[in-house]
């Protein structure tokens, strides 16, 4: 599998974020495996923004997301995903939407979205951190230590991916080291897009949840991939400010200002990389450490 074409991969994630639509307000989407058995929290929150998407008009982007993880989704069995229309006003359109499997809920969403109207104008600087072309992808990184890991995740990462993740300050997860509590990655769709601000603001959801919670274990000097380490999403909020292009590079700012009760909380800041700040994230994560 680590001779996957990077245009496949791509046309594969797009065609796993678009959904099939079952009956009206209903969609079903098909789970991706990445080795571990429970699906991926990014799948779920882009295809809930892309089931919420089908039923808003292009000319009202969203401009929020609200999550809540609620049950691990078996990455083996599709998603079924219902939206409410809640409201539909002069200038917000707001919709709720349910992921099911196997007759349970596993996930919940608000979304809201509004029209393209002027405002005051103004945002934080970018971090000072040297351009994408000075550092190698997370893919390339990973062959240092992939061989300690199973085979079946294995090959999930050492195959070209859809998204490419290019670390500034990379960490060996075998080998984790006390570092400071924050992160900063540059990311981008592996190929071309089309000119659909839902597609790019859906991608960019699913990108989102890579390396966010991690960072909440930084200062720790562990990782997830530790044996004794219990890691899970519970909440994933992100507020979408201006428009941007997921096949351009993405300097995604991460930050952790607290961890306590066995919660990670971690901030992420998303900029363009002439320094246009696109998006915002925060997420609560779970991370027990059972020591032996």
């Amino acid at each position: 599998m680590t001779t996957c074409s990077t245009i496949n991969v791509l046309e594969e994630l797009l065609t796993l974020l678009r959904l099939e639509k079952i009956e009206e307000n209903i969609f079903r989407g098909q789970s991706q495996n990445l080795g571990f058995g429970n699906v991926f929290g990014g799948q779920v929150l882009g295809q809930a923004l892309s089931a919420a998407s089908y039923t808003v008009p292009d000319s009202r982007p969203v401009h929020s997301i609200h999550a809540y993880f609620m049950r691990p989704g078996d990455a083996n069995q599709p998603i079924v995903y219902t939206v409410d229309r809640i409201r539909d006003g002069q200038s917000f359109t707001t919709r709720r939407v349910v992921a099911l499997q196997k007759g349970q809920a596993v996930f919940s969403m608000s979304a809201s979205f509004q029209i393209d109207e002027p405002g005051f104008d103004h945002q934080d600087p970018m971090p000072e951190v040297p351009g994408p072309e000075n550092f190698i992808s997370e893919t390339d990184h990973a062959r240092n230590w992939a061989g300690k890991v199973p085979a079946k995740i294995r090959e999930q990462i050492l195959c070209d991916r859809p998204i490419e993740i290019r670390h500034v300050t990379p960490i060996d997860p075998f080998a984790p080291r006390k570092m400071p509590t924050h992160r900063n990655v540059w990311l981008r769709a592996t190929g071309p897009l089309p000119d659909d601000r839902a597609i790019h603001r859906y991608m960019l959801a699913y990108a989102s949840d890579f390396n966010l919670m991690a960072t909440s274990l930084h200062p720790h000097g562990h990782t997830f991939w530790e044996p004794e380490m219990q890691v899970a999403s519970l909440d994933h909020a992100m507020w979408f400010h201006r428009d941007f292009r997921m096949d351009d590079w993405l300097l995604y700012a991460m930050q952790s200002p607290n961890a306590c009760k066995a919660r990670g909380l971690s901030f992420g800041r998303i900029f363009t990389r002439d320094g246009v700040l696109v998006a915002t994230v925060a997420q609560e994560g779970l991370i027990r450490y059972h020591r032996a």
